[in-house]
This record gives C-alpha cells, sequence and structure tokens, in this order.
C-alpha cells in the first residue's frame, strides 16, 4: 500500500504554492472541485473547492492543497501546539536544510523549537510555514549503512 497524498486545507493557495515549490514539490495541476458528488464524498454539502496537487519529481510524495471557496472554513488550528489531538505535519527529507532555511525566510517561517541533530545520523526541525502550516525538514548528515 503506497499513500496517493496528503491534503491540506488553505486559507490561499496562491499563498501556499510557492512555499511548498520552494521545499522541492513541483505544480501538477489546479482545478476547481464542486456538485453533488463532491459533498456526497466528504459530508459537506455544496462545496465548492479548488485544489493544487504537487508532487515530487517521482511522484513517491504528493500533497494536495484544498481551499474552499464555499462553505468558509470551519475552524482553525494551525496555531496549537505540535501534542495536539490530530494534529498533523509533514516530514520531507531535504539534501541541505542549511540552504533550505535561508530560501525559506521569505515565506516568513518560524522555527518551533531548535535544529537538533538526532544521533549524529539526521539535522531535524519543525517549522511553521505560510498560514502556521507545520512541517518537519530532515536532512541526513551521517548515513546509517
Amino acid at each position: 500500500m503506497i499513500i496517493d497524498n496528503i491534503g491540506i486545507v488553505v486559507e490561499s493557495i496562491d499563498n501556499v504554492i510557492p512555499f511548498f515549490e520552494t521545499i522541492g514539490l513541483k505544480l501538477e495541476g489546479r482545478q476547481v472541485i464542486e456538485g453533488e458528488w463532491a459533498g456526497r464524498l466528504t459530508g459537506v454539502e455544496d462545496q465548492v473547492v479548488e485544489i493544487a496537487m504537487l508532487s515530487s519529481g517521482d511522484q513517491q510524495t504528493r500533497v494536495e492543497l484544498s481551499q474552499f471557496i464555499k462553505p468558509a472554513l470551519h475552524a482553525k488550528h494551525r496555531k496549537d501546539p505540535v501534542n495536539t489531538q490530530g494534529y498533523l505535519r509533514i516530514m520531507f527529507k531535504v539534501p541541505n536544510m542549511d540552504e533550505l532555511l535561508m530560501k525559506l525566510v521569505l515565506f516568513g517561517v518560524e522555527i518551533v523549537g531548535d535544529v537538533v541533530e538526532y544521533q549524529n545520523t539526521f539535522k531535524l526541525c519543525y517549522l511553521r510555514g505560510p498560514e502556521g502550516i507545520l512541517i518537519g525538514l530532515a536532512e541526513e548528515i551521517n548515513s546509517l549503512n
């Protein structure tokens, strides 16, 4: 079994797409989803949603951004701490964390805690990007093999 995609509801697709492109994902496409079938699927009647699908070049990682045009966003929890029940983050393996963090400064990212080293194998950090989206970055610093 493989994961097809991770879905994230956002306030503005236009503000969030460049953030994920900077991390290394590529925009596959955008479209508006609406109709009775969509409400039957999600349980949200009369929805109109613009989606954008981004993926890694090898199609192993896909992120679907959803901006609800109708109805309005239900609740916001992005500023909740990482131990909030049901709260999720995506961890991306990156080749050069320091270089990427310098690029992500343009998006006003906030490092949640510290950049740390784990057992001399990974450099890790959590950060909040646009709209408070929580992601993790992992840079392999020593191969386990």
